[in-house]
């Protein structure tokens, strides 16, 4: 019979409780070095862990953000007076080109932070909190047309026309809010509301209808309605009884009463307005639909494979018209939310102001995950709010912010590249088989 010492399983003799088992397994362990099977099992969790996040989309976005600052800070150092006059005898003196350098870039950041966080050199509290307040106003409506494109992202779709679905939208939540008289507030704020959201989900859903019907690439097609919505609203502001202010021969609206207007989150003294709670419920609202809906199910496995969805029964025609529906209905709140809450004197053909492209960095930044697409509109919107504050304090020109952004998306635009210079792992390379435990039975074996 064989004996313990000889290398049998203690599991596997007489007359030993499992309890006994476990003790001359754990000796076994400790007398060979290895360590215990829990602490193998908790490392190799671990390890798990930790690989998953590294190799996540997540840590890719976060590598890029820090390389466009980097960059950043190269480029504020480059462009300041005293680190070019420093520089000059550099070879000399270093330390003074190095101190110039961290003055210039350190200033530009915490002047970047004064204007969007918190402004520690404030005399009172609501003085200093404000600039979180301006943060949170920016990034609103870049929040909600992020998220429609994020959203045409999951179902493979390029929703390329934020600029012409805001347009829309507002014109028509600012028409429904100077043209129509009467209503009390929260009625004509509703119907306001409904009607950007509308017109926006409209204006998006002809693109869907003509991919889904003719084959009609959605990237062309909602870039040719960004310049028809453009020259449209254009016109409208331009003739008198249509958007144009009844008087008047400026090409602007007519401002939005306060009957329509969206109320103020924290009070009159503050920018923000109850436009952001509903970019947050539109947050909570796209990710149910993407992770807790059948719809959502059908969006995301079109994207994923538009053959194999098609033959699991679901019809990718409609999937894709209702992407592109409710994609532009979240950019139509955007729209909405600026003419109601962010620009209330009367807008113009400007009103956009840009948003409908920097969503679409918004939502690479976010990996087109709702709650990332509420952190990069949240940073993006700190951008915004804290140029200015970075310009007129430090002098630097406020493009740098503009050059940050464009190099985030450049940098999330080449994976590899972030992955090589952190030394992330590739999630797509396939890893050797582990050879441990194959390694411990051969051990078990000679002994």
């Amino acid at each position: 019979m064989t004996t313990p010492e000889s290398g049998s399983n203690p599991e596997q003799e007489p007359g030993l409780d499992p309890g006994t088992a476990e003790e001359l397994e754990q000796e076994r362990a400790r007398e060979l070095g290895e360590p215990p099977a829990d602490a193998v099992d908790t490392e190799s969790r671990l390890a798990k862990a930790l690989q998953q996040t590294m190799s996540s989309s997540w840590t890719v976005s976060v590598g890029a953000a820090l390389l466009a600052v980097l960059a950043g800070s190269i480029l504020i150092a480059f462009t300041d007076e005293e680190v070019k006059a420093a520089s000059v005898y550099f070879f000399a003196r270093p330390a003074d080109t190095l101190v110039a350098i961290g003055q210039a870039v350190g200033g530009a950041y915490a002047a970047l932070f004064r204007g969007s966080v918190v402004n520690v050199q404030a005399p009172d509290f609501v003085t200093a909190i404000r600039p979180l307040t301006e943060t949170l106003s920016y990034a609103t409506p870049l929040i909600a047309a992020g998220l429609g494109v994020a959203l045409a992202f999951r179902a493979g779709l390029f929703n390329i026309g934020g600029q012409g679905q805001m347009l829309v939208a507002a014109a028509a939540a600012g028409w429904v809010g100077f043209g129509v008289s009467g209503v009390p507030f929260p009625l004509h704020l509703l119907m306001s509301l409904v009607a950007g959201v509308a017109a926006g989900a409209v204006w998006a859903g002809i693109a869907g209808v003509l991919k889904a019907r003719t084959g009609a690439h959605e990237v062309i097609v909602t870039i040719m309605l960004n310049y028809v919505a453009f020259y449209l609203i254009s016109y409208f502001l331009a003739t008198p009884g249509l958007l144009q202010a009844p008087g008047s021969s400026n090409p602007k609206t007519p401002p939005t009463p306060e009957s329509a207007q969206l109320p103020a989150l924290l009070g009159d003294r503050f920018n923000v307005t109850w436009g952001f709670v509903l970019a947050v419920l539109a947050v909570v609202g796209v990710w149910w639909l993407l992770n807790r809906s059948s719809t959502g199910f059908a969006f995301r496995a079109v994207g994923e494979n538009p053959r194999a969805a098609r033959v699991a029964g679901i019809d990718t025609g409609r999937a894709t018209i209702n992407v592109m529906l409710v994609a532009g209905g979240l950019v139509g709140l955007a729209g909405a939310s600026q003419v109601l809450g962010g620009v209330t004197t009367g807008f113009s053909s400007d009103i956009d102001a840009g948003i409908g492209f920097d969503a679409i960095t918004v939502a690479l930044l976010g990996g087109s995950n709702p709650w990332g697409v509420l952190a990069a509109g949240i940073l993006f919107g700190a951008f915004k709010a804290g140029g200015t504050t970075m310009q007129a304090a430090e002098g630097v020109p406020s493009d740098i912010v503009l050059v940050v952004q464009s190099l985030i998306v450049l940098f999330i635009a080449a994976p590899p590249l972030v992955r090589a210079i952190f030394r992330l792992p590739d999630p797509n390379r396939r890893r050797a088989p582990k050879k441990a435990k194959a390694a411990r039975n051969r051990k078990e074996a000679a002994a």
